[in-house]
């Protein structure tokens, strides 16, 4: 995993999507992942139970990077209760009547709560630069506005990881063939998806200036190497747990006196 210093220039043909570190296989990783899924689910718990702080997950990849997958595998021990998923589709009307942050803003999780952005305000300076949907000067100012967005929900106490799933093209290409071969995954099958890969150089431009641009002290970007899938799994669950370990986070205090409690 590469966490982007800031101020430093993003060159994502410098690093490797099919790089898995020090191991070779995913039975390597296995013990090691399922460890860091329990003790989330005990972090998670805590969290929820303490209610000072909110964790917002941020999930940016091109298309079949694994955004879903990730969401399944590393939030399968934890409990529903405590963790919101919210996936950013095309703008409605009503949201396209107001500041394009507005409908993230009202998605972020509240004190106690995992939130998790599938896609999310990055789109603002991703899809629309590459298709030319709002005018360059128009986008050009949101990387400012999205820094002082996070700054904000920072000093209001929401912990803010930001993972960017790097998967080559020919990994793309990949999976994008296995979805033809597999009738439980037609249905996530789409044209455009094949479409837009001949706007890969266009995005990676773009994701480039995304990740050099809006990496903060207080929200920097991790770029994970996820053409294994098992290694994506590990790197996320333990950039996860690491993060709410650091928050020092307790139980509180009982409301009442317990030793006066007698339960007959």
């Amino acid at each position: 995993m590469h966490v982007v210093k800031p101020g430093s220039k993003v060159s994502l043909r410098d690093i490797d999507p099919a790089d898995t570190g020090s191991y070779k296989s995913s039975a390597d990783v296995e013990q090691a992942t399922q460890s860091y899924l329990e003790e989330l689910n005990k972090l998670q718990f805590l969290l929820y139970a303490e209610s000072k702080r909110a964790l917002l997950i941020v999930l940016q990849g091109m298309d079949t990077s694994g955004k879903d997958g990730t969401i399944r595998h590393v939030m399968s021990g934890a409990s529903p209760l405590g963790v919101q998923v919210k996936a950013f589709k095309a703008p409605h009307e009503e949201e396209l009547a107001h500041d394009f942050l507005w409908r993230v803003h009202q998605a972020v999780p509240r004190r106690g709560y995992i939130g998790i952005f599938n896609r999310s305000h990055y789109e603002d300076v991703l899809v629309v630069r590459v298709h030319d949907l709002v005018p360059k000067k128009v986008w050009k100012t949101r990387y400012d506005q999205i820094n002082a967005f996070e700054k904000s929900l920072t000093e209001n106490n929401v912990v803010i990881l930001k993972f960017f799933l790097h998967i080559s093209k020919k990994e793309q290409k990949d999976r994008l063939e296995e979805r033809l071969q597999d009738p439980s995954r037609y249905w996530k099958f789409s044209m455009n998806d094949v479409e837009e890969r001949r706007f890969w150089g266009d995005y990676r431009e773009a994701y480039e200036d995304a990740l050099s641009r809006c990496s903060t002290a207080w929200a920097p970007w991790h770029i994970v190497p996820a053409d294994k899938k098992w290694y994506r799994n590990l790197v996320v669950a333990r950039t996860i747990v690491k993060t709410l370990r650091d928050q020092k986070m307790e139980y509180p205090p009982p409301a009442i006196d317990l030793t006066q409690v007698k339960i007959e």
